[in-house]
């Protein structure tokens, strides 16, 4: 509900704040006072595009703000969707600089024009007789079967089912395309693994193949150095060891003589007992060295494996060879779990989509019991108002699959006139008569919904006497469930309001501008009345309108 309108700089509007009654608000005027201007204004809070040359002052900026009463809308959802602040009492704010740039915010929060229009359409439904479209919809018309159908709670459950269903059978999709890609892989990932695996790689196996590759490429020469070195420490002429034990024999006998040369002795046995082990060492070593030329084309052959299999892979390491190999048993481990885990997709996708065709079913039989219901009473309004002969009649038929609405496919048709076939409602209905067909079907729905505050747009042309009486009724009748503003030349609905206002222009100095105030109860009595007579309304004049309003 419309709290409060503040509207600054825009048009011939210089500052304007209104605050509309909760019941049937009542916008009179003379044609060209302004009416249209506070439309205008309105529709920039609702994510219309605007332009700085409608300024009232070029030198400063627009600025609209609405004030809403929002708890009754079932809002919360798409505030956090939008990541938005919900507060109980929104505004919506637009701000235009003179150069053109426009700002939008909602609870002072920036936000696109597309955001700023998705929340007013939850907020304000402006109808006039150029503006009747929604009524070919088929998503109004399935909100109509759903309101009067009382199908709020159960429409939400399917489409939260639907919604998971449809988030289901997407992820199962593309699992599905996953696993096809995989599958067409496998036969080659199964051949690396088993390259891999049938070459029993070990971590450090290409370190220790290369250390004997080496040796064996080179035995003859280590053999020849081991040999030249333990010949010169043990078997030569005057071996290295021989000397070191008669250089000893001789320290020895000196140290008969000098006490200090014990430790010189001591140190010099101790070298001998190292170099004698160190000649056993080196023999015993020789010894083992053999030239294996068997062995080295072995060891050629594994690590030329070794090589291929990383050139292959292109990698520089065994160790890296080895992840490679475990990456391969994962995808291929995969296969088997993809299997597992669409089986077990698909059997939720079944219940979801059963779930859902189980709601939809319930959906459509309140549906079918709401169409005679909506029918009969848009029937009777339409009577009420000046439309005896029409006839509404709604096909409700299942459709091809299911969709967010539901499993329904509707049509709407109608005639106004007697003898006629009803037809689809663009075919067949002028502005008038959707006018006043959307004002019966809303009428009936905002007995079962919390509709949005709706704007009548001068929808009463080409109507008057009691037709535009029983208008007015309607009209009322509606604002006992939700907030309705008319903007009217039409007395008979002028006098049914809660509030009535008055939009005029006023020249001051050399600028004319448009304003609104709120009537008192004296003032209505003369406004009617010049709407029924003139600008100068005689007794008569006053006297009737008086009778009108008491008839509130």
């Amino acid at each position: 509900m419309l709290k409060r309108l503040l509207i600054k700089n825009y048009a011939l509007i210089d500052e304007l704040d209104i605050s509309p009654s909760s019941g049937l608000n009542i916008l009179t005027g003379e044609t060209g006072a302004g009416k249209s201007i506070i439309l205008g204004a309105l529709s920039l809070i609702l994510g219309q595009r605007a332009e700085s040359k409608y300024f009232y002052n070029q030198a400063q900026k627009c600025i609209i703000e609405g004030f809403f009463q929002i708890e009754e809308y079932n809002l919360t959802d798409f505030f956090e969707e939008e990541d938005l602040d919900y507060e109980p009492e929104t505004i919506l704010r637009r701000e235009i600089s003179a150069d053109g740039k426009s700002r939008a915010f909602i609870n002072d929060t920036p936000v696109t024009l597309t955001t700023l229009k998705a929340l007013g359409e939850h907020l304000i439904d402006i109808h006039s007789q150029h503006a009747t479209l929604e009524i070919n919809t088929e998503d109004f018309q399935l909100m109509t079967l759903d309101s009067v159908g009382e199908n709020t709670s159960l429409l939400k459950n399917y489409q939260e089912t639907y919604r998971k269903y449809k988030q289901l059978t997407l992820t199962l999709q593309q699992l599905i395309e996953a696993n096809k890609q995989a599958q067409s892989e496998a036969d080659y990932h199964q051949f690396l693994y088993d390259e891999l695996a049938a070459a029993k790689l070990a971590a450090d196996e290409q370190e220790t193949l290369e250390k004997e590759q080496n040796q064996l490429s080179h035995a003859e020469e280590i053999k020849r150095s081991l040999l030249a070195a333990n010949f010169l420490l043990n078997e030569q002429e005057q071996p290295v060891i021989h000397s070191l034990k008669e250089a000893g024999q001789h320290i020895q006998q000196a140290e008969r003589y000098v006490n200090d040369l014990h430790e010189l002795s001591e140190r010099l046995q101790s070298a001998l007992i190292e170099i004698r082990d160190i000649a056993d060492e080196l023999e015993r070593t020789e010894q083992h060295i053999l030239f294996d030329e068997g062995r080295l084309t072995e060891v050629n052959d594994r690590l030329s494996l070794l090589y291929q299999l990383q050139q292959k892979h292109h990698v520089s390491s065994l160790a890296e060879l080895l992840t490679i190999q475990k990456e391969l048993a994962d995808k291929l481990a995969q296969l088997s779990s993809n299997d597992d885990e669409i089986e077990k997709l698909k059997k939720e996708s079944d219940q979801l989509r059963k779930t859902s065709e189980e709601l939809a079913e319930a959906l459509r039989m309140n549906r079918q019991k709401a169409v005679p219901r909506i029918q009969k009473a848009v029937i009777d309004v339409l009577t009420e108002v000046g439309m005896p002969n029409s006839i509404l009649q709604i096909e409700l038929e299942k459709s091809a699959s299911l969709r967010s609405s539901g499993g329904d496919s509707v049509r709407f048709l109608f005639t106004a006139n007697k003898g006629q076939i009803p037809q689809p409602l663009n075919k067949v209905a002028s502005g008038g008569e959707l006018s006043r067909l959307m004002l019966a079907i809303k009428s009936l729905i905002a007995k079962s919904s919390a509709l949005p505050t709706i704007i009548f747009d001068e929808i009463d042309t080409g109507i008057s006497g009691e037709v535009a009486l029983k208008v007015g009724t309607v009209m009322e009748e509606m604002a006992e469930h939700m907030q309705v503003i008319a903007i009217t030349h039409l007395p008979q609905i002028a006098s049914k309001g809660n509030a009535h206002y008055k939009v005029y222009k006023a020249d001051e100095g050399n600028v004319t501008r448009t304003n609104m105030r709120k009537l008192s109860e004296e003032e209505r009595v003369v406004e009617v009345a010049q709407m029924l007579s003139g600008s100068k309304p005689g007794e008569t004049a006053l006297q009737h309108a008086s009778e009108l309003l008491k008839k509130m």
